[in-house]
């Protein structure tokens, strides 16, 4: 039997997929693709050569599938620390569902994005240690990414609103036509610590922009956070209201 999910609020929206809170699993999000942005739409968007890449190539799902898959082969469970788990997918009314752990706060609530986080909080000390101990771990893994975004990345809170971790929730997988565990080791690290630093400078020019009264836009902040009478929802919503590009 598929999954339904049109009659669902979503919770958050990427630019390639929608994401919902699994009807009989709370901790479990589906990941689905968006119904007006097809793998061919994505194809065109691409510059040469990845757009002679096939067309499954595209399918954001199945490669993060088997990126953390190889990750946790390879490297264990410490993956899972920064990384979501991965759980297979399932039949969906709007299509093939990648199913993944969803990332929630100690108060039961989805943890909001780093974005959003820098946005409502600021960059204190304790943000930017997290931040830290997230890039120790990316170049320690090696882990083969696309651009590391804010919006792509999750805060986790606990009881007492401290950082428990930061978590990256999407843009997985080789940036180049090839498996990106092809290249030298040392290419490799070089190539892990260009996308470490220009993770630094986003957040940098993030919090100058929002420093300056520029209201982000609306990718990378949830519709609502998974709870019952969530309060957060006319909250969140008034700070999606910008069309400028994070």
């Amino acid at each position: 039997m598929r999954l339904q999910l049109a009659h669902i609020e979503p919770f958050a929206r990427g630019g390639n997929r929608l994401c919902y809170v699994h009807p009989d699993n709370p901790d479990c999000c589906v990941k689905v693709r968006r119904p007006d942005f097809t793998l061919a739409d994505c194809r065109r968007k691409k510059g040469f050569p990845r757009n002679l890449r096939p067309l499954s190539s595209f399918d954001d799902n199945r490669e993060e599938a088997a990126v953390i898959k190889a990750l946790q082969k390879s490297r264990g469970e410490t993956i899972h620390h920064h990384i979501y788990r991965c759980d297979g997918f399932v039949e969906t009314d709007l299509g093939p569902g990648l199913m993944t752990e969803l990332v929630r706060d100690a108060d039961g609530r989805i943890s909001v994005s780093l974005k959003q986080d820098l946005w409502e909080r600021g960059y204190p000390a304790a943000t930017r240690r997290a931040v830290e101990v997230l890039a120790d771990f990316w170049l320690e893994h090696l882990v083969p990414s696309r651009e590391v975004l804010t919006h792509n990345i999750v805060v986790q809170r606990g009881a007492h609103d401290e950082i428990r971790r930061l978590v990256v929730i999407d843009g997985l997988g080789s940036p180049y036509v090839f498996p990106f565990a092809w290249l030298p080791k040392t290419v490799r690290r070089h190539k892990v610590s260009q996308r470490v630093r220009r993770l630094h400078k986003r957040i940098r020019q993030f919090v100058r922009r929002c420093d300056s009264g520029h209201e982000p836009s609306r990718v990378g902040m949830l519709q609502h956070r998974g709870v019952e009478n969530d309060q957060s929802r006319s909250a969140t919503t008034t700070t999606q209201t910008s069309v400028a590009k994070d």
